[in-house]
């Protein structure tokens, strides 16, 4: 049976959930809680995080990518945990218009399927009984999704607090916390979210300071009390199909953004992760069967990548002969050329035609599902579905369209993806989506 667990959100993003995640796992990590955390939505930031805090893996929970089967199959990691705490993404009810496996993508879709009370983070500074409003329109918006209590963030001063705390008892919603101001806590942010983890040598520092401020300001028994859900068993968790048996895998802080519940399916699947670094001047291990490429920041080591002739001369040879593939980042750093934000181009792998630039930048955001067009890194032609998160511009993309591409309405995107097959049959592919499941 998993254990019971809490769903940490807000009415919308930058109202301090993350902090308040962080504080939470190491406050409880300290008395001796184990805690499994979770992270709603698509997002590989969050989760590094949250492994420095608890010390357990995070694993991402998607209801528009993902079934329900799926879904628990992945609470199954809580095995052994005495408690769940779940990190929503964004606003609690905010998804997608249109439904997909499960649900719209909103962290409220988690909650309800699982059963986890929802602590509501609500950032207070320049209200004061109004904040009441808001908790009650959350608390009565979904009959499925029940508020376990709200915890009040930025508090100004007592008197501050005593006025929010009076709207609240108005409406019978219990208040978990209260937390003043502390900008000591606060994590530095880069466009797509908080810069990662590993990046952070004060990180150890910063969590017990975290942890030790919402202990003084929360009372964690009454919020273990509240945990709800955990009565269902785990299911066995869907098998995911690995690219090949032995996947050569890019990781450093160039490529990072890979989503634990894949490398943990890989290896479920029996297959064998062969760990490189780019960054560190590494190729491809050539015992391996295909490489992959994850997203990341590559424009922020453009130069480096450039100079670093072993992994691309390793990278090029490896390709001659066997698969790779690219997410996002990797799919731009297995381009000809990228434009950094400086106007800088700096010469890329030269498996793909592809080139980009971050001169200009433009977001591109959002849920996508993929029609393959070929068959490609192990998986056939199978749909899937996953996300888009980058700033880049396509310069040119002369290689063939490796997937039809739409967002979650249905509409088709530009961003198909591209290949190109080598003299030996092998495939050089690459997409801008960053794959979350196959589509059932």
């Amino acid at each position: 049976m998993t254990p019971r667990g809490l769903l940490i959100s807000a009415p919308a993003s930058g109202t301090g959930k993350t902090t308040l995640m962080l504080g939470l796992l190491a406050a409880l990590r300290a008395r001796g809680v184990v805690v499994q955390p979770f992270k709603s939505g698509p997002d590989y930031i969050d989760p590094a995080f949250h492994a420095a805090a608890s010390g357990r893996a995070s694993v991402n929970l998607d209801s528009w990518a993902m079934g329900p089967d799926r879904l628990r199959g992945l609470v199954a990691a809580a095995e052994g945990a005495d408690l769940i705490l779940a990190e929503g993404s964004m606003g609690l009810f905010d998804g997608v218009a249109l439904a997909g496996e499960t649900g719209t993508g909103a962290s409220a879709d988690v909650a309800a399927m699982m059963g986890w009370p929802v602590v509501l983070v609500i950032d207070v500074s320049g209200q004061a009984q109004s904040a009441a409003a808001v908790a009650l329109g959350f608390a009565t918006m979904r009959p499925d999704v029940k508020i376990a209590g709200v915890v009040l963030n930025r508090v100004a001063s007592p008197r501050h607090e005593a006025l929010v705390r009076v709207g609240m008892a108005a409406v019978g919603i219990p208040v978990l916390a209260a937390l003043p101001r502390n900008p000591a806590i606060a994590m530095p942010e880069r466009h797509l979210g908080l810069v990662q983890a590993e990046e952070q040598p004060e990180l150890a520092a910063l969590l017990a300071e975290a942890g030790r401020f919402v202990a003084q300001h929360m009372d964690l028994d009454a919020l273990m009390a509240a945990a709800a859900g955990g009565a269902m068993p785990a299911a066995e968790p869907l098998g995911l199909r690995p690219p090949a048996d032995r996947i050569a895998l890019a990781r450093d802080q160039a490529f990072s953004f890979v989503y634990p519940h894949l490398i943990q399916g890989w290896r479920a699947a029996g297959a064998t992760i062969l760990p490189f670094s780019p960054l560190a001047d590494e190729a491809p291990d050539p015992s391996a069967d295909c490489c992959w490429l994850p997203g990341g920041y590559p424009e922020l080591h453009a130069g480096k990548l450039a100079a670093n002739s072993q992994f691309l001369a390793g990278t090029r040879a490896f390709a001659a002969t066997k698969p790779v593939h690219g997410e996002c980042g990797g799919y731009m750093a297995m381009g000809a050329g990228l434009v950094d934000a400086g106007g800088v181009r700096h010469q890329m792998l030269g498996l793909l035609g592809l080139e980009t630039s971050f001169a200009k930048r433009r977001m591109h955001l959002g849920y996508r599902h993929a029609a393959p067009l070929v068959d490609y890194c192990g998986g056939g032609q199978a749909a899937l579905r996953g996300h888009e998160f980058h700033y880049a511009t396509i310069l040119s993309q002369p290689d063939a369209a490796l997937a039809r591409v739409t967002d979650a309405t249905g509409a088709e995107v530009a961003e198909t993806g591209s290949y190109r097959r080598q003299p030996s049959g092998a495939l050089a592919t690459g997409t801008f989506f960053h794959l979350i499941a196959e589509a059932q």
